[in-house]
């Protein structure tokens, strides 16, 4: 009997689940909490021992009968965030997370060394943004010269994890390509880009290994510390959004995924680099063989939920004031960005409530507002990605945010495309479960090609709410269209404010 154990290490919590693929149900499931270290310089961190322990609390949640058929295991994770290595392989100091926004300064001195915006997209096919990787390791470089001096192995969150099971340093090209440091369209680590923090630096990165090849094998040591079975196939795993992919089904040209969690994600699938000029489409790599187009915004639910607790609301009593509040919320707009933004690229981006006025000044529009503030952000990716060519056809909905009705009708009704949500809450989980049962298979047949087998496997194993699909309603679409131009118009007033670090 063979079963396939799903890890997400997440931003808030470490999620497992153990899946059985000739039942397809997940047999069991666990969560641990993650805290975060946060500051007023934009400073986002969290400690890799935090990991371990979540891990271990999660494993020891799920019953010792369950954990002895586990045969697979794969790994989602958080990307970009920095786990800096030495050369015993022990953390150096706290990871630097994907909603760090300290590094504009190392961002503005790495896209000078490149040559500018212009050369990096034709580089590597990003931008130097706060987000990923590669301006956290300058810092550093620069801030903490004697930790930077002790650097060996430069791990993403999710090879973290594939470390503490295995023992091996690796890496895979989707998360891999969200670090900044990364040729997307040859799909290997770029040693000029490495060059421009370091010319040693391309020596700390990890191998990579094709997405469905194993990272290695469970180790002797992982297998006591956390109770699984020694010799258990660990797959290569990937970037949180690469998984949730997989999970979702988007494994062909046509389909978008939105995520709508603390952050905002909207994707697809292409079989060709899509590198967009304007560089709000991340160029990433996908974790089955192609390529994933990305937007993400750093603030999605981060609104609403900020909101919700000022008011002291639970979540329901928030989708039913939202609810009653009319499309564009009387003329109240907020702008969502606690943390900064990445896309649009304001680091020192501030969140607001605009367009108040005695009359429209109620919890009802600013709680609606801020709903809405979550689909506007994703509608800058879809419209990069119409305008790079790519055919939409609809919509999966995942994320704490697919749970409510009110955000599944504002996400059809802002796009303009149809919304399905999958069964699977944990798309991201079941993603890297379902990428193990690949490793599996790939390693045991050769009967047909990776992304032939990736896809059937998505096609057995992804299905949908009840085959409900959410049609985009005209009339909506069409008032959406006006608050939409309210929104951007707020948007492009205060965005020179919002472009420089803070402490400048």
């Amino acid at each position: 009997m063979k079963r396939m154990c799903g890890i997400d290490l997440g931003t808030q919590s470490c999620k497992v689940i153990v899946y059985d693929p000739d039942s397809r149900q997940i047999l069991a499931t666990s969560q641990a909490p993650l805290d975060i270290i946060a500051k007023n310089d934009g400073t986002r961190e969290q400690r890799a021992e935090w990991y371990e322990s979540a891990l271990e609390a999660c494993f020891s949640a799920i019953s010792a009968e369950i954990r002895a058929t586990i045969s697979s295991i794969g790994v989602s994770g958080q990307q970009h965030g920095f786990v800096p290595l030495d050369r015993n392989g022990a953390p150096i100091r706290a990871v630097k997370l994907w909603n760090d926004t300290s590094t504009a300064a190392e961002c503005a001195e790495l896209t000078a060394r490149a040559g500018g915006e212009s050369a990096l997209l034709a580089k590597t096919g990003l931008l130097m943004l706060p987000g990923y990787t590669a301006p956290k390791i300058l810092w550093l470089k620069t801030h903490e010269p004697e930790n930077y001096a002790k650097l060996r192995h430069v791990l993403l969150p999710h090879d973290y994890i594939n470390f503490l099971l295995t023992g091996n340093y690796v890496t895979e090209y989707g998360d891999a390509s969200g670090t900044a440091l990364f040729d997307v369209r040859a799909r290997r680590w770029s040693a000029r880009a490495c060059g421009w923090i370091d010319d040693s630096l391309l020596g700390c990165m990890p191998p990579l290994i094709e997405p469905h090849a194993p990272a290695g094998e469970v180790s002797v040591a992982a297998a006591a510390r956390f109770g699984i079975p020694k010799g258990a196939l660990v797959s290569s795993g990937g970037g949180d959004n690469m998984m949730g992919a997989i999970g979702t089904g988007t494994v062909r040209d046509g389909a978008l995924t939105m995520s709508l969690g603390t952050s905002g994600t909207l994707y697809g699938y292409s079989s060709v680099p899509i590198v967009d000029p304007k560089g709000n489409l991340a160029a990433f790599c996908s974790s089955t063989g192609g390529w994933l187009p990305l937007l993400c915004t750093m603030n999605c639910t981060v609104a609403s939920e900020q909101i919700r607790a000022l008011f002291g609301m639970d979540i329901r009593e928030m989708n039913a004031r939202a609810q009653a509040a009319p499309i564009g919320a009387e003329g109240i707009v907020v702008l969502p960005f606690f943390n900064g933004e990445r896309i649009p690229n304001l680091p020192a981006g501030r969140a607001s409530v605009l367009g108040a006025t005695a009359a429209n000044f109620t919890r009802e529009n600013i709680v609606r507002a801020a709903m809405e503030a979550a689909i506007f952000g994703m509608r800058v990716g879809l419209e990069s990605f119409m305008e790079m060519g790519f055919a939409a056809k609809e919509i999966r909905l995942v994320g704490g945010g697919a749970k409510s009705p009110l955000w599944r009708r504002i996400a059809a009704d802002v796009t303009g495309l149809p919304v399905r949500v999958p069964r699977e809450e944990e798309a991201a989980a079941l993603g890297a479960a379902l990428q193990a049962l690949w490793c599996e298979e790939m390693l045991d047949s050769t009967k047909s090609s990776a992304e032939e087998r990736i896809a059937s496997i998505v096609d057995d194993h992804v299905s949908f709410e009840g085959g409900a699909v959410i049609e985009p309603d005209p009339p909506s679409v069409e008032a959406y269209e006006g608050a939409y131009a309210e929104y951007s118009k707020y948007l492009g007033a205060l965005s020179p404010l919002y472009r420089k670090n803070r402490e400048e």
